[in-house]
């Protein structure tokens, strides 16, 4: 395990703390690699000194499910440099003692796969992941793996969309044990004016079904989308509008792009 200078929070404990202040909680995503390792490594302390509450981490891939261009985009040029899982392993590694905030990976399976199952959870954790989410591995199918992952001390994360039938919702939500991941649109993601009508409905529907956090992505990208959503869901997350802000300062360094994602991440919470 690796030796941390900063305090770790579960996110068991972060949904609670973010509960009992009636705060929702802030969750980046970030291409492993984009534009390279340093700057991923250096945009980690920087999201949690701008107040982020989780971050969640892409494991590039060649085919993704559904990320809208700029991921996509992103991850070309992340495999472009030839990354390897053992690169991002190590790169989260040695950020880790600087970052005290919940990582939570996002894989394909055919990456955990093609790498071993038991070794990319050993793995994954020992560098100082908090949780998975697998978007393309459906129940029934996911339970046995799930199982597996939180066997080995990593949280499992499953996304519902809004065509998710009631009765595979209430399966999701069984073998979630970090939080749930609902979709606001079907599709792909991107970022929107505007959010869907019927959003706030399908969250409470949702919530009817469990006490466990739920989480909203898809379309998140500005400061009204994150006020129109505290006290309905637990959390936000917002992918392609932080990978944007990486992408308009290619070029620039770590040091700069680490400062300009941060500066975004404020004015999302202000």
């Amino acid at each position: 395990m690796i030796e941390s200078s900063v305090p770790r929070r579960t996110i068991a404990q972060t949904f609670s703390a973010l509960r009992a202040s009636g705060q929702i909680a802030l969750m980046p995503f970030l291409s492993a690699g984009y534009p390279d390792l340093a700057t991923t490594a250096a945009i980690l302390p920087a999201l949690e000194a701008a107040g982020a509450h989780l971050i969640e981490i892409g494991f590039p891939f060649s085919d993704p499910i559904a990320d809208g261009p700029t991921i996509q985009e992103s991850y070309t040029v992340a495999l472009s440099h030839k990354l390897k899982l053992a690169d991002i392993f190590k790169m989260v590694a040695v950020a880790r003692p600087t970052v005290g905030l919940p990582l939570v990976g996002m894989v394909s399976f055919s990456i955990v796969y093609r790498y071993g199952l038991e070794r990319f959870i050993a793995d994954t954790k020992t560098a100082g992941f908090d949780a998975l989410i697998v978007p393309d591995l459906p129940p029934p199918e996911a339970e046995a793996i799930c199982g597996k992952i939180r066997a080995g001390g990593l949280d499992t994360v499953l996304l519902v969309a809004p065509t998710t039938t009631p009765e595979r919702r209430a399966e999701i939500v069984a073998l979630s044990s970090g939080f749930i991941y609902y979709l606001s649109v079907s599709g792909i993601t991107g970022e929107r004016d505007q959010l869907p009508t019927d959003l706030t409905a399908n969250l409470q529907a949702l919530k009817k079904l469990t006490d466990k956090p739920v989480c909203v992505g898809f379309g998140i990208s500005k400061r009204e989308h994150v006020r129109q959503l505290s006290g309905i869901a637990d959390g936000v997350i917002v992918g392609s509008a932080f990978v944007k802000r990486i992408t308009q300062h290619v070029g620039d360094g770590p040091a700069v792009i680490a400062k300009a994602v941060g500066d975004y991440c404020r004015e999302l919470l202000l």
